[in-house]
């Protein structure tokens, strides 16, 4: 009875986490647009060191974090430009190939010679 009971446990449980997780990802922002993560980048950089600090004092842990870098990097201008790029790569591969199969039959006309 134990036996076919405890597959269906298991899978409960890992149903239950992973519902649970998306859940929490879902409630802080992180699957909203790149605004929303942003702001949820930050409240989990406010966030974090105190909740270290206080685990670090619980568990008589008497270590110094390092501090966190600082890193000027704006997750919604990252994302523009990538999807720029993107897009100015897609518009321009037409032009591209026909370029590129040009020189590959200058090329073999010079190879011929």
């Amino acid at each position: 009875m134990a036996a076919k009971i405890l597959p269906v446990v298991k899978l409960a449980t890992k149903v239950t986490i992973a519902g649970g997780a998306l859940y929490v990802a879902y409630g802080s922002g992180l699957l909203g647009s790149s605004e929303q993560g942003s702001v949820a980048l930050g409240k989990a950089k406010a966030a974090i060191p105190p909740a270290v600090q206080e685990w670090m004092k619980y568990f008589g842990l008497e270590a110094q974090l390092p501090t966190i870098p600082t890193v000027e990097f704006s997750p919604v201008q990252a994302w523009n430009s990538g999807v720029r790029k993107t897009i100015s790569t897609l518009s321009e591969a037409p032009t591209n190939v026909v370029g590129y199969t040009n020189q590959g039959f200058q090329y073999m006309k010079d190879l011929t010679k």
